[in-house]
């Protein structure tokens, strides 16, 4: 598995692979979180520019031409942390160890200690797959200023008609 930064030429693939990604929530009655759109290309450009984007791609067909990557993640720093903004891994890639790569790799490219996210509670792949790779929830009264800030504006996208949680993963449980 190669993780790096994805060109500028990779970004409308993040955006295919965030598509589907996203049917799998379809199956579970939340179709409008699996007709979500993805981050725009300007959005993801921001994120590669600011070397806030990492991207897997299969070894070696990686450096073939045509072959694109088969996930990614966007993070951000809040309050201290890196904050995973998105991660999604191409279905056809699922249970490979992919989004936990590159979950690994923004901590050490973060370089702010404990990582944070937020996510659906009872979805197998969200919360759940979270806290096998070490993350906890976080209690209401341990969330940051920037946690409720990005909480809340879940909440006003609708993101809280299914139960949601914030996650973190202190720098000492990752590998």
């Amino acid at each position: 598995m190669i993780v790096r930064t994805p060109s500028l030429t990779e970004l409308p693939a993040l955006r295919a692979i965030e598509r589907a990604a996203g049917e799998p929530f379809r199956g579970l009655g939340m179709a409008s979180v699996a007709d979500d759109e993805p981050p725009s290309l300007e959005q993801l450009a921001e994120f590669q520019r600011a070397g806030r984007a990492l991207a897997a791609y299969e070894e070696p067909a990686w450096a073939d031409e045509g072959h694109g990557p088969v996930g990614y993640l966007l993070w951000e720093p809040v309050d201290g942390c890196t904050h995973i903004e998105q991660v999604s891994v191409h279905p056809d890639q699922a249970r490979r160890g992919i989004g936990r790569e590159l979950i690994d790799r923004a901590e050490r490219e973060g370089g702010r200690g404990a990582l944070t996210l937020t996510t659906f509670t009872e979805v197998p792949w969200n919360a759940p797959y979270y806290a096998r790779i070490g993350f906890r929830v976080l209690p209401e009264a341990e969330l940051t200023p920037g946690l409720r800030a990005i909480r809340a504006h879940e909440a006003a996208l609708g993101l809280d008609r299914w139960p949601r949680v914030c996650m973190r993963r202190e720098p000492d449980l990752c590998t």
